[in-house]
């Protein structure tokens, strides 16, 4: 279920566009599954992700020196957090085209702010939240730690390119354990609004995606990607 947190930044246009890129098989997993892969938020490749800056550390290990729990709870709790990654953008991406997928086996799902909202409706299990990303100067800039999702909401200025918008799940009431990360239920049809091919995919693979969808029973839109367009000259 998506709970709004006012205090988590967002764009307040429900129509702003996002996009997930992804290889096949990880599509295939979506579609089959309907469930929706969230990594744990320590699993990720940066090794900041869930973490303050320089400036909010001093600041906490101030307030932990009597209270040394206040600390380790922080560490704790990013084996509690999985996260889903999307990328704002009215347009598609070539460097997310170069980032998130292998070859030119690969493909992005077109969304909007509204439609993660609507589509995470169906999960009752786990709340999630969804923020966009702030990216800081971790040596000299402050990560707020009044809510237990800033720290998953900040990232390093070299991040940027990005664009991220997160949803987030914090199980930390729970006792389930994530491993590698979780999975959510979500209305598919909802989430996705349009699919495109990779802009350097061969005919045959386009072809293999309409069909495989089809066969799954979903009726989206398909494209091949238009940044390969013919020059026109």
């Amino acid at each position: 279920m998506y709970v709004n947190n006012t205090s988590i930044k967002l764009p307040q246009d429900p129509h702003t566009v996002v996009w997930k890129y992804l290889d096949l098989s990880k599509f295939l997993d979506l579609l089959l599954s309907q469930k929706l892969f969230m990594s744990r938020s320590d699993k990720f490749e940066d090794q900041y992700e869930g973490t303050f800056s320089e400036p909010t550390f001093e600041e906490i290990k101030k307030l932990s020196q009597d209270n040394p729990d206040f600390l380790n709870y922080y560490k704790k709790h990013r084996e509690k957090v999985a996260i889903s990654s999307w990328h704002i953008n009215e347009y598609e991406s070539f460097a997310m085209w170069q980032i998130f997928t292998q070859n030119t086996e690969g493909l992005a799902i077109q969304s909007t702010i509204g439609r993660l909202q609507q589509s995470l409706q169906i999960e009752k299990e786990y709340q999630q939240y969804i923020g966009e990303v702030n990216y800081i100067d971790y040596k000299k800039e402050h990560i707020p730690f009044d809510d237990l999702f800033f720290p998953f909401l900040f990232k390093r200025k070299s991040f940027q390119y990005e664009g991220e918008v997160r949803i987030i799940t914090d199980i930390g009431e729970s006792e389930v354990k994530i491993n590698e990360g979780l999975k959510i239920n979500i209305d598919i049809n909802t989430l996705i609004e349009k699919i495109y091919i990779h802009p350097k995919s061969e005919n045959w693979y386009k072809n293999l995606v309409i069909q495989l969808v089809k066969q799954l029973g979903f009726d989206f839109t398909i494209e091949k990607s238009d940044l390969e367009s013919e020059i026109l000259i």
